[in-house]
């Protein structure tokens, strides 16, 4: 069975002030899924929800198991996993010993550190995916900035994420990392769930299939990246931050206005 991640209600308060409104939300494995919004939108409020690392109201299902209300460690069980914006690595450890200890292979911390003559399929795979194959044997903090965020999602992979939640998974990276973190997004996305929390707009623009769009804690716009980029209500949310590069202009009219604007 296809997974999917439905989110219905969902909102979230601190102190009477509500940071997540009544969000209804469902994504579907093989639909890379961006969450766009202005600063304090929400975003990383509701995947802290759904992950268990905020209490909040409402209903989040993971093909029909529900996840609030649960711990942390519980959600990461069923198969939730999610990334923040600097990567959790041990920096210590090489590679391998990361997705060793992520896939929770059993092994004493005396063996963990003894160069291992078998390697977990899994942990195999995980390599391959990533791009990690000849980095294996390099402690994790000699890794580029990329890889150590590809690292990352290896370890959600060998635990069995069906459900990746991503936070900015791209910020600070190269134009070349970006393109290869994209591509990695798009091969182990065809059967999981992916949501990207992410503020740069062309890497959103080259690998959604779907965006949905927070604004105040509310769902604002949803749809593909061309009808959300068109919807009047999104450009008045982002209404001043185009020239930043947020939001680009969306049709060949409009870049020519902002031309002649500048001119």
């Amino acid at each position: 069975m296809a997974e999917y991640l439905e989110i219905s209600k969902l909102s979230v308060s601190f102190d009477g002030f509500k940071a997540v409104s009544d969000v209804d939300l469902t994504v579907l494995s093989g639909d890379l899924r961006f969450l766009i919004g202005p600063n304090g939108a929400g975003k990383t409020t509701l995947i802290d929800a759904i992950t268990g690392l905020t209490p909040a109201t409402g209903s989040a299902r993971k093909s029909g198991t529900e996840l609030i209300g649960r711990k942390v460690h519980q959600i990461a069980r069923l198969g939730v996993g999610r990334t923040f914006q600097t990567a959790s690595v041990f920096e210590q450890l090489t590679v391998l010993q990361n997705l060793d200890i992520a896939a929770g292979a059993g092994r004493s911390a005396l063996t963990l550190l003894r160069r291992r003559t078998s390697v977990l399929p899994a942990i195999e795979e995980a390599l391959e995916i990533t791009g990690l194959t000849d980095l294996r044997d390099k402690p994790a903090g000699v890794l580029a900035h990329g890889q150590k965020q590809w690292l990352e999602i290896g370890m959600l992979l060998v635990q069995n994420a069906a459900v990746l939640l991503l936070d900015e998974p791209v910020a600070g990276m190269s134009a070349e990392e970006r393109e290869e973190t994209g591509n990695l997004l798009r091969r182990i996305g065809k059967d999981r769930v992916i949501i990207v929390v992410e503020h740069d707009m062309d890497f959103m623009r080259a690998f959604a299939n779907s965006v949905t769009v927070l604004a105040g804690g509310r769902v604002l716009s949803e749809g593909t990246v061309e009808a959300v980029q068109a919807d009047p209500k999104v450009q008045e949310v982002y209404l001043g931050t185009a020239a930043a590069g947020e939001l680009p202009p969306t049709t060949e009219q409009e870049e020519e206005a902002a031309d002649a604007g500048a001119r």
